[in-house]
């Protein structure tokens, strides 16, 4: 697929070649069989080194990692360096090459292997990015094949299990099928032939080649569909072997995985293996330790027809340096990827994030979808200067218009209280609002405010989240809702469920949310309000308002908060400051493309033109081929601050705590598992600043499991999830 079969074939032969060694040997049968010990006995150094002697120092960097990570090349320098000497692991390391290759000779060879032709012929200041890509993806493969032998001779089959190479065509015609059934049980909507020729266009633009395309759709504008028809006939036309499908938000990976498995997994009856794989769990197998060794066989290979993931786990898998965040990178080698809510992407890493995209565009058989409504002005950037821009609607500005459901309403008051915030919102003629704020804070102190006005009554206790359940569903009873990744998955997606059937029977409503509702999620109020953001987080917002066009004119409050808070960050900052230069009551509204154009370019100068404010210093570790600093610097969200929580909520059944007691308890032992337990842990999971996490974790109120995951045992809000509010009682959890 991007011309290195030889060179993988080579490094997966020598990488366990240091393990021919009689002191490896000893310690296997007398350590790790009788004693349930590590090995102890170094075995990466014999390969590292016949992998600079005939492939070159560049790629011994995959073999030497391949237990502990990738190293910069300095490190690895010095081990190939030191088995010239004469100590006891340089001994073993000659040992080893000798007794292997009287019975595998093929690892010693005649000639250097050459690397890929593609490699070769780029420019100087190319060069080195190419060979950092490579390497990662050559790292991919390599350790994938290593976890998946591992796995299969510890569940006795001794076949590493592979799924058979899929037909996109068939995958691509059961797509259509049931699209088309799909369409005709959806209740109609007046954008309904907007969305029709929107999918029609994505189609047509999928004949061709693979290149990167934009998919420029308004919010409501039937973008899901659209991008899965896309790539799903782009790959079935030019033999590509998966879709991955990578979004910002976890609502949203949720949402998309259940439209998608509905149209491709086989239904009841029909032969064949599931086609979609969702995967955003955000746990760190990767630590040290034996537990965490046999851990990270449970990290996802994305050995699927279709993956549906988080930005954050693509992009932070693409520049790890550890091997089971990185053991699924070779899929993206020929395959579609789209890029949902491409807004999103973290203006400080842009210059990192498009490059790698680029080049897995030209050396490595990939096609990528940037979709979005409020698409970046990407182009501008030099990573994707003279690239080629496809684009999928023909007539954008057209469609916007077109599609234009919302009248923009602008709260300019200094001194807007939450209290004033809810009372506005509670007072609203329409019955059902949503009400989008920047920070999990935010949206728990709003929330209890609406609750305070609206008389839906308050959870604070476990026993009160059924009744609050059965109360909510009661027609004529007002309901206060709350989202934010502060709630587990299940959690979200039960109340976005909620929302939908009150939304849909006309029951008086009112949501709380972070902005992870904006991007993605299907839902459609009459009345929005949005605290002050960055444009596109308006315009996301607005999204939700009169979505299927079924109002005349839905309205959209925009609002600042005296007392409100916003994400930490420079790049959010100067986003923030171009929207206020460029929209507001006496300039545009976040739908104007032109003013939005103006907007992006504006928020990019503000950062500097050096590059640095978009990662070019990772640039620079790249071309330096600095895995491990790369990895340091790379942060798709400040994993300083955020850590997933697995929460066993008190109103599951005992039988449903068991088994997730079960699947907690499987990780924590030292035997290895594969990724069905973090799956079916998944929607268990919520997040947390980490400051607090640590918190928890010296109280008492929550234990360690595996990695950096944790589990909760303190309180959990039926309404709120980890209510950032309320303050624990670490007393009450001593036993």
């Amino acid at each position: 697929m991007f011309g290195a079969a030889e060179l993988a074939e080579y490094l997966a032969l020598v990488h366990d070649v240091g393990k021919g060694c009689c002191a490896w040997q000893d310690a296997l049968i007398h350590r790790a069989e009788a004693g349930h010990q590590r090995v102890g006995v170094p075995h990466k150094d014999a390969g590292a080194g016949l992998a600079a002697q005939h492939a070159g120092l560049l790629f011994a960097t995959v073999v030497h990692g391949h237990h502990g990570g990738l190293h910069d090349r300095a490190k690895v320098r010095e081990v190939v360096r030191a088995l010239a000497g004469d100590d006891r692991d340089a001994a073993n390391a000659r040992e080893a090459v000798e007794a292997v290759s009287a019975l595998i000779p093929e690892i010693i060879r005649s000639e250097v292997i050459a690397p890929p032709y593609w490699l070769r012929k780029l420019p100087a200041r190319q060069i080195g990015l190419g060979k950092d890509l490579l390497v990662r993806l050559l790292f991919s493969c390599l350790v994938d094949a290593d976890f998946l032998d591992t796995a299969a001779h510890f569940d006795g089959t001794g076949t590493p299990r592979v799924a058979p190479d899929t037909d996109m065509a068939s995958l691509h015609s059961r797509f259509e099928t049931r699209r088309r059934a799909y369409l005709k049980r959806k209740e109609p909507s007046p954008v309904d032939a907007v969305r029709s020729t929107v999918y029609e266009q994505a189609l047509a633009a999928a004949e061709g080649n693979p290149g990167v395309y934009v998919l420029h759709v308004p919010t409501g504008g039937g973008k899901t569909l659209a991008s899965a028809g896309f790539a799903l006939r782009h790959a079935a036309r030019h033999r590509l072997r998966r879709v991955v499908v990578a979004v910002p938000f976890i609502s949203i990976t949720e949402q998309n995985a259940e439209v998608y498995r509905d149209l491709l997994d086989p239904g009841e009856g029909e032969a064949g293996a599931p086609v979609v794989l969702e995967h955003h769990s955000s746990a760190d197998l990767d630590g040290t330790g034996g537990a965490s060794r046999w851990a990270r066989l449970a990290a996802e290979n994305w050995d699927a027809p279709m993956v549906v993931t988080t930005t954050v786990q693509l992009f932070q898998s693409l520049f790890a340096n550890r091997p089971a965040a990185m053991r699924k990178l070779h899929r993206l080698a020929g395959a579609v990827i789209v890029l949902d809510e491409v807004q999103a992407l973290p203006d400080r890493l842009l210059a990192p994030i498009l490059s790698a995209l680029r080049g897995l565009v030209e050396h490595f058989g990939a096609s990528v979808v940037l979709a979005s409504a409020t698409q970046p002005e990407f182009w501008t950037l030099p990573e994707l200067e003279g690239s080629p821009r496809h684009m999928v609607i023909d007539d954008v500005q057209g469609l916007f218009t077109e599609l234009r459901r919302v009248k923009y309403t602008w709260r300019s008051d200094a001194d807007l209280s939450w209290e004033e915030v809810a009372d506005d919102i509670a007072g609203e003629p329409e019955s059902q609002v949503l009400a989008v704020v920047n920070t999990t804070k935010d949206a728990s102190v709003l929330h209890k405010c609406l609750v305070n006005l609206a008389g839906a009554g308050e959870s604070g206790s476990a026993a009160s989240a059924a009744s609050m359940g059965d109360r909510l569903r009661t027609p004529g009873q007002p309901a206060v809702l709350h989202l934010s990744t502060r709630m587990t998955a299940e959690h979200r997606r039960e109340v976005i469920e909620l929302i939908r059937s009150r939304l849909a029977a006309g029951l008086r409503t009112f949501v709380v949310s972070t902005s992870l509702i904006e991007a993605g999620v299907d839902i459609d109020f009459p009345c929005v309000y949005r605290a002050m953001a960055p444009a596109e987080s308006l315009q996301q917002a607005a999204g939700r308002c009169n979505r299927d066009g079924r109002n005349t004119q839905g309205r959209v409050v925009i609002f600042r908060p005296s007392e409100g808070g916003d994400p930490r960050g420079g790049s959010y900052d100067a986003a923030k400051s171009a929207s206020e230069r460029n929209f507001g009551p006496d300039l545009a509204d976040p739908d104007d493309l032109a003013a939005l154009s103006r907007y992006y370019t504006d928020r990019y100068a503000a950062q500097g033109t050096d590059g640095r404010a978009f990662g070019e210093e990772i640039q620079q570790l790249r071309r330096a081929l600095d895995f491990p600093e790369v990895a340091r610097e790379f942060r798709m969200i400040d994993d300083s601050y955020s850590q997933p929580v697995l929460v066993v909520r008190p109103e599951k059944s005992e039988e449903d705590r068991d088994r997730i007691e079960a699947d907690i308890k499987q990780l924590r032992d030292p035997y290895p598992t594969g990724p069905e337990v973090l799956r079916r842990l998944q929607p268990h999971t919520a997040s947390l600043p980490r400051h607090e996490v640590l918190k928890a974790l010296s109280s008492g109120i929550a234990e360690p499991v595996v990695g950096d995951l944790v589990v909760w045992r303190g309180f959990y809000d039926a309404a709120r999830g980890l209510d950032s509010e309320r303050t624990e009682d670490p007393a009450a959890f001593l036993i």
